[in-house]
């Protein structure tokens, strides 16, 4: 819904300011298009990358488009240079790097080396293994935290001052008593002033970016928005992702996308408003006739809701 009275003829009680961070100004539509029609970056040296996680999200899945090699691939073409691919499951990540070797990219990876952890990287690197850009695609519990282990964001603006970084999304998924962490890490990148992104990409659709636009162009102000997002669930066969305990349910895990958006059209959320209700796993209707994992090895109070909404 949307208003197209002048911001002269609005009464400053007709809405809270949005903050500025939620509502950029629209991307052209018409210059985003399919990442395998898109150009390579121009110039000819190469574009060093760490890849953090060796899991769906980093190098793709049957499950959905999520594959930020496939990106980096396509926009970088011969100039990109994986120099290090970081997941403590060793076997999973050679795994993977040997499929791109036995691939069309193999200049790309193959001289790529597989450690456990960044400071293992750190210690073994030579200058010209530095990195341009960090792509952090590991478990949302391993990263956001100012415990150790858990902060790989501060490890990189400690290790590689100044390197741009890209963080997937949910930016964290700890315990309560740490939600003050997301923010001193949040506060360190930003004034550090280092690029950093986070995996909000619903936003670069052309859809959403056209709506945007005719949003600007016509002076309008969203009055409200209305989300809804449904799960194939029978398709998700990753135990932690129905473990509130790590990956924090659906709506911090998947629904964010469309919390994210609401604050992109309509602006901040006003916490004090939110009211939620959820739909719980031992409810009558909780009960799922088709499930992949065995949700009688986790926790009965660490099981996810079937459904939540929420309004503010």
């Amino acid at each position: 819904m949307v208003s197209s009275r002048r911001p002269s003829e609005r009464r400053l009680s007709d809405r809270r300011p949005s903050a500025v961070s939620s509502r950029r100004p629209s991307i052209d539509p018409w210059r985003l298009i399919p990442m395998d029609k898109a150009s390579h970056v121009g110039g000819s040296d190469d574009f060093n990358v760490v890849f953090i996680g060796a899991g769906n999200i980093m190098f793709g899945s049957d499950e959905g488009p999520w594959n930020h090699s496939f990106r980096f691939e396509h926009k970088l073409g011969r100039r990109l240079k994986v120099v290090a691919l970081i997941d403590p499951a060793i076997e999973r990540a050679t795994a993977v790097l040997q499929k791109k070797c036995d691939s069309f990219v193999v200049s790309a990876y193959q001289d790529t080396r597989v450690f456990k952890t960044l400071e293992d990287f750190v210690k073994s690197m030579s200058p010209k293994d530095r990195p341009r850009a960090v792509i952090v695609g590991s478990p949302p519990m391993f990263r956001g935290s100012l415990q150790p282990g858990r902060d790989i964001e501060m490890q990189i603006l400690k290790h590689f001052p100044g390197v741009a970084m890209f963080i997937e999304k949910p930016i964290a998924t700890g315990p309560l008593h740490e939600i003050e962490d997301a923010f001193t890490v949040a506060k360190a990148i930003s004034e550090s002033k280092t690029i950093c992104s986070v995996g909000y990409m619903l936003r670069y659709l052309k859809a959403v970016q056209m709506m945007k636009q005719i949003i600007e162009e016509n002076n309008l102000t969203v009055m409200a928005t209305v989300a809804r997002y449904a799960c194939a669930y029978q398709a998700i066969a990753k135990p932690d992702w129905w473990d509130k305990s790590k990956s924090a349910g659906p709506v911090v895990e998947q629904g964010t996308h469309f919390c994210d958006l609401s604050r992109y059209f309509g602006g901040e959320v006003d916490i004090s408003t939110v009211s939620a209700h959820s739909l719980e796993w031992d409810e009558n209707a909780g009960h799922l006739s088709k499930i992949s994992i065995d949700e009688s090895k986790i926790a009965p109070e660490n099981r996810i809701p079937r459904v939540t909404t929420a309004t503010w």
